[in-house]
């Protein structure tokens, strides 16, 4: 482990592009869905805007959407990082929060369990281990990933119970800033 001063150090977090089913409102974890002509455009503009900063190391989820993201965005060579998955939807896979209410008043990923998915707690320890090899690693890091994964990643960086993404509205083929204030983790800027 290398030994990294806090204000040193930087997680840049980009979510894919839009899909169909992101486009649509619908939960999409494990279903492997391309980005729309619309997810391209913006997927590509992103180039621009990532191009002059450097970065030390570069991951993406192993879904496709954020691999071409990642692609699209310049960084073809992003390491495929499992661990930056998104949320195991379970049963609730394809379905919009709407229909899941209707079956479970109330329902949100924060709040309640995904039938035959991934827990709060299951996914909060797939997220400290993108954490610590982060930290680890030192330096600036950039990452493709998801909505409710990414969300929870940022509320896990700032030491938080991953229930506090609900916090972090997360648009598509935006980029996020978790840095440091000082040694305190902290959110550099979201969701622009």
């Amino acid at each position: 482990m290398r030994d990294v001063e806090p204000e040193t150090q930087e997680l840049w977090l980009v979510r894919h592009g839009e899909t169909e089913w992101s486009r649509d409102g619908r939960h999409t974890s494990t279903t492997d869905i391309p980005l729309t002509d619309s997810g391209v455009e913006v997927a590509r503009a992103l180039a621009a805007r990532l191009s002059h900063v450097r970065f030390d190391l570069v991951l993406s989820s192993p879904r496709q959407r954020a691999r071409r993201t990642a692609e699209l965005a310049g960084f073809p060579d992003a390491h495929v990082e499992a661990d930056l998955a998104e949320w195991d939807y379970g049963d609730y896979e394809g379905i919009t929060t709407a229909e899941i209410r209707e079956r479970d008043p109330g329902w949100t990923i924060w709040t309640h369990s995904c039938p035959n998915g991934e827990t709060g707690e299951q996914i909060a320890r797939r997220l400290d281990r993108v954490v610590a090899k982060v930290r680890a690693h030192g330096g600036r890091v950039l990452a493709f990933g998801h909505g409710h994964a990414l969300r929870a990643l940022a509320a896990r960086w700032i030491e938080q119970p991953v229930e506090e993404g609900r916090f972090f509205k997360l648009d598509t083929a935006t980029v996020s800033t978790l840095g440091y204030e000082r040694e305190t983790p902290a959110v550099v800027r979201w969701n622009s």
